[in-house]
């Protein structure tokens, strides 16, 4: 069977918009002659689509749009389409819906396979919004019998498991004489997920003795990236054709196709962070209707690397970089942020805010007479820099980037309508030490970033000599608590195991859990990692749970 894979990018709610890239797939192909047409996971709607799910104005778009699509299918007899879609139950007033796999061909729907498996962990929602599947059932076609399964249907696999579900759907399939498995996905991205999904379905398909074919959402949508990397292999687990990561690509492979040598390469990791916050910035940016950002350029290491992530996002053209000398800047974070601006090619402002400072201070001067300088009149700054930036962007309608790292979003090293305001928190989930190993990958060919901002000791410049350390435990013993601590769910026990200094692990659990206040007001975030701050992380604010 000739199998055209169409890794696309669906935007959220845009019925219209994806049902017409189904039909510019369809015709680009037909040239091809495929025999099936197969698009990712909730492809019609996009994924998540949230509660747009709730609206029954939505969901009556969905049904107008079956019926389009099958008179689009009549174009092309001789072609299937199989796609995914949200499908009403049926029961009751109040009804519920289906995560569904749909196959069309020639205005006939000959299958309609309803998701098993409802991941109901980390980012994902689906009991809220689905109904478990009441069957599962495959379909003959074009002489092969077809076992369709959805995303989580296929990870049901002893260890790879992340809940205990009851059934195993694509064992199901097997036993029911399906001759070709195929998995609609919408799987995002985090580091070390690519190579995990590929021994997964390998693992399938070594273990049924059958081809298996994997198709995955490419794009970004709010803090969610998919990486696609679909891919078609034989049933000796070897891959016949692998989709790159981070792209749109529309591939026919032939299903008899053997399994190639060589395996399966996955891609150096930090060019993977690299090249999915790329991705992230671009459709974040292109779907809320954004065409040029701005970024507050400190002279430090994390606005450094957010405004080289914007300019190959968005386009250098597209980018103001704006540094805002204070009372204690030094000197170099402008001359560094000026040489970052010009070897990047962006438009660059320099925008002073000390004689505003001293203004703030005489206005606050009776209400703080008596008092000493603290963090109050630190934050001013901050919040004088962030009021600067929102104001340009909501004069030239720029999206502003905050540009805090997740090491200091953690620990609340960042200020509340200061540093924080933006639209897109670019890499609140990438840790500091993280950000300088991206910092030398995007230095890899040339010095963008210049040397002088990625040795000198990180700052935020507030007070006079103010480094990290002055208040942090060095971001290397930082990190490694943070991932311990949010990544794996350790205990502060646990964590001091690792021959870490006791208080240390107790001060930064304490400090992560008193800030979870702000990271609630934080800018959606890029998830890159296994676990980050946002929907995939539901801490209670209010709340007394701090180990002794």
């Amino acid at each position: 069977m000739k199998v055209t894979i169409a890794q696309l990018n669906p935007t959220v709610g845009n019925i219209e918009g994806n049902l017409a890239r189904i039909r510019e797939t369809l015709s680009e192909t037909a040239q091809d002659s495929p025999d099936l047409v197969v698009f990712p996971e909730l492809f019609l709607v996009g994924y998540p689509p949230k509660d747009l799910l709730e609206m029954p104005w939505f969901i009556r778009k969905v049904g107008e749009a079956v019926e389009r699509l099958r008179k689009v299918s009549k174009e092309y007899p001789k072609t299937g389409v199989l796609l995914g879609l949200p499908v009403k139950t049926g029961r009751g007033k109040d009804y519920r819906l289906y995560n569904s796999a749909m196959l069309v061909c020639n205005g006939q729907i000959l299958l309609t396979q309803h998701k098993t498996l409802l991941p109901t962990y980390d980012v994902f929602d689906e009991a809220r919004y689905f109904s478990q599947a009441q069957s599962i059932k495959t379909v003959k076609f074009k002489g092969e019998v077809l076992g369709v399964s959805i995303c989580e249907d296929a990870w049901n696999y002893r260890r790879f498991a992340r809940k205990n579900y009851n059934l195993d759907p694509i064992s199901i399939l097997a036993k029911q004489g399906a001759t070709l498995l195929i998995n609609i996905s919408a799987s995002p991205f985090h580091l070390g997920k690519e190579a995990l999904r590929y021994r997964l379905m390998k693992k399938h398909a070594l273990k049924l003795k059958k081809p298996f074919i994997f198709v995955n959402q490419v794009g970004a949508n709010d803090d969610l990236i998919f990486d696609g990397r679909s891919m078609s292999l034989g049933k000796n687990g070897k891959p016949a054709a692998v989709l790159p990561a981070f792209k749109e690509r529309v591939e026919t492979i032939d299903t008899k196709a053997k399994g190639m040598g060589g395996g399966y390469k996955t891609q150096d990791k930090i060019e993977s962070l690299h090249q999915a916050l790329v991705l992230g910035i671009g459709d974040y940016a292109r779907k809320c209707g954004f065409k040029k950002t701005v970024v507050g350029l400190s002279g430090g290491i994390d606005s450094a690397v957010t405004c080289c992530l914007a300019a190959e996002a968005v386009g250098q053209g597209n980018v103001l970089g704006v540094t805002m000398p204070g009372p204690y800047s030094s000197k170099g974070s402008v001359i560094d942020s000026k040489k970052l601006a010009e070897r990047l090619g962006i438009r660059f402002a320099v925008i002073p805010i000390g004689s505003i400072y001293r203004e703030y201070l005489k206005t606050l001067s009776r209400q703080f007479c008596g008092r000493k300088k603290d963090a109050a009149e630190e934050n001013i700054q901050a919040r004088i820099r962030g009021n600067i930036l929102m104001a340009l962007s909501n004069k030239f309608g720029y999206l502003l980037l905050s540009t805090g790292n997740k090491s200091e979003l953690a620990v609340g090293y960042c200020t509340l309508y200061g540093d924080m305001s933006g639209g897109l928190a670019v890499i609140s989930d990438v840790p500091k030490t993280m950000v300088y190993k991206l910092a030398e990958h995007i230095n890899k060919e040339k010095d963008v970033i210049p040397r002088k901002t990625m040795e000198k000791a990180p700052s935020a410049e507030l007070k006079p000599h103010q480094t990290d350390r002055d208040t942090l435990p060095p971001y290397e013993i930082l990190d490694g608590i943070l991932h311990s601590y949010i990544d794996e769910k350790q205990s502060i026990e646990e964590i001091i195991k690792k021959n870490i200094n006791p208080a240390t692990v107790k001060w930064v659990i304490k400090t992560i859990n008193k800030n979870e206040y702000k990271r609630r007001q934080a800018a959606p975030g890029l998830k890159v990692t296994t676990k980050a701050f946002g929907t995939g992380r539901r801490m209670p604010i209010a709340a007394a749970y701090e180990e002794k």
